[in-house]
């Protein structure tokens, strides 16, 4: 049975917005990434998604492709983003079974509990590798195709009117806040996510001439998600809910609304930013929630039963 429409996405947005237009999303068959592509497609676009697992991905795809008659999804598993042909090839399929690509979102990231101390050299390589190579490996195999679709669906200069066929050439790189002012045991994907913010930084300035548009959406904590679940220990989040400003986590549905709002005619003239979807909660301590910090620090224990924690570090 298909998601209810108020799951991953408001009223605000009219039908066939992307009418006729192809989102490439990595990391499409995790819970974010597959919200913001899911209201993509409710609103007319086409899409393909690439992932790890074969069976999720495709299964993922599936489900997506229900939201809108006529829809056409592709999941493709078996991708490895840290493989710039794995991906290129991935691209190659997209563009010939789809048609183009207007929209990117490079979503694909690997994430854990781990301090310094109890980090290994191979798992920071890892997360580096998944997050900034793999970000970097999706704008170089899809940005030939974003520049073609930014030609075609330019925002004319006098008249500011937005092209008859819509908005194209645009890429979203999903990040986080963890950088903004240190978090402890994540300093790997802190790290990794300021590659990330300043990757997208460097395409709007490069690209932006030729019409493409690169932001960043850095989302907090989002309720019913797998990073949550990993990082968040049960016992711990009752504790986190009534510590944020706007007293409640974020949904699938907000991010997928700043989504819509970047690709859309909305977000025209929005490039070269951080869109921060948090309700505020960067701007509490960064340790609440991560462990009791610093005790867990000084006692000398390690993160043992948190869900989806990699047996290895």
């Amino acid at each position: 049975m298909p998601l209810p429409k108020s799951d991953y996405l408001s009223d605000t947005w009219k039908d066939g917005l992307f009418t006729n237009k192809v989102v490439f999303c990595t990391g499409g068959a995790g819970t974010i990434c597959s919200a913001q592509v899911r209201a993509l497609v409710h609103l007319g676009a086409d899409a393909f998604i690439v992932g790890r697992n074969v069976e999720k991905t495709e299964k993922v795809a599936k489900d997506i492709a229900t939201v809108r008659p006529g829809a056409r999804v592709i999941g493709l598993g078996a991708v490895d983003v840290r493989s710039f042909d794995s991906l290129n090839n991935a691209v190659v399929r997209c563009v010939k079974e789809l048609g183009a690509i207007d929209y990117v979102i490079a979503g694909a990231a690997g994430n854990f509990l781990a301090s310094i101390n109890q980090l290994s050299v191979n798992a920071f390589k890892s997360v580096m590798e998944i997050d900034v190579l793999g970000s970097y490996n999706t704008l170089k195999a899809t940005i030939p195709h974003l520049v073609e679709s930014a030609a075609k669906h330019r925002v004319d200069s006098d008249t500011l009117k937005p092209s008859p066929a819509g908005t194209g050439g645009r890429i979203i790189f999903v990040s986080a806040t963890l950088h903004y002012t240190g978090t402890p045991f994540q300093g790997h994907v802190a790290v990794a996510k300021a590659g990330i913010d300043a990757l997208s930084n460097t395409v709007a300035l490069e690209f932006g001439p030729l019409g493409v548009t690169s932001n960043v959406i850095a989302p907090g904590p989002i309720a019913s998600t797998e990073g949550l679940d990993r990082l968040l220990p049960t016992e711990q989040k009752e504790k986190v809910i009534k510590s944020q400003p706007l007293g409640r986590l974020g949904s699938v549905r907000d991010i997928a609304d700043a989504t819509v709002y970047l690709f859309a005619d909305t977000g025209s003239y929005v490039s070269g930013q951080i869109l921060v979807v948090d309700g505020a909660s960067w701007r509490i301590s960064s340790s609440a929630g991560s462990a009791n910090y610093p005790d867990f620090l000084i006692s000398g224990d390690t993160f043992q039963s948190v869900k989806g924690k990699k047996a290895k570090l």
